[in-house]
């Protein structure tokens, strides 16, 4: 596909060449918004405005990066203003600058699918899962994530290294469940 005419199209106000490029990102930046938000529903609602922000904002796209790239990183920005703003996750996303307790580097040699993986993470609090997600899958720094957030450094890294503790203990506990499973059923 090429995106240098398809958003040169899309600037022009061509309908089609702006449901292309909704069509062609909106099922992945769906999984995006959905990783932030707790139903399908609240994620449909972030893409949505996402998408408002993307079009509202294409002139300022410079093809410098790739443009899924950019337009996921205003769907990540659409769905953090979505948790502050909406009252379901307000209360979940307070971050407490609390001393942070040891995490075992233990890497549970385990085999868990994405699927199980991704369920996993959906279940931890919003605050811990949002930071999880930045950091984990998105890939901004701690200090970005602070910036983002309107917290510490500090705070992000103690709800990160909280959320993996959790994550590693649910992993574990998933394992031995499967493993007494396996051992019944034999």
């Amino acid at each position: 596909m090429d995106y240098h005419k398809l958003v040169k199209d899309c600037l022009k106000g061509n309908n089609w060449a702006q449901k292309q490029l909704y069509d062609h990102f909106a099922d992945s930046m769906l999984g995006v918004c959905y990783r932030y938000t707790k139903s399908v529903t609240d994620a449909e609602d972030v893409l949505q405005e996402g998408f408002v922000k993307v079009f509202m904002n294409l002139h300022q796209f410079r093809f410098e990066g790739e443009l899924g790239g950019w337009i996921r990183r205003i769907m990540v920005n659409a769905a953090l203003n979505y948790l502050k703003k909406n009252r379901t996750y307000q209360s979940e996303l307070l971050f407490t600058d609390t001393t942070l307790h040891p995490v075992a580097d233990d890497n549970p040699e385990l085999r868990i699918t994405g699927k199980e993986l991704a369920d996993l993470i959906r279940q931890l609090p919003t605050g811990y899962q949002t930071i999880f997600n930045l950091h984990a899958v998105e890939g901004f720094t701690h200090v970005e994530i602070g910036k983002m957030l309107g917290i510490n450094e500090g705070t992000s890294r103690s709800q990160y290294a909280r959320a993996r503790a959790l994550l590693i203990t649910w992993v574990e506990k998933l394992y031995d469940d499967n493993k007494l499973k396996l051992y019944a059923g034999k």
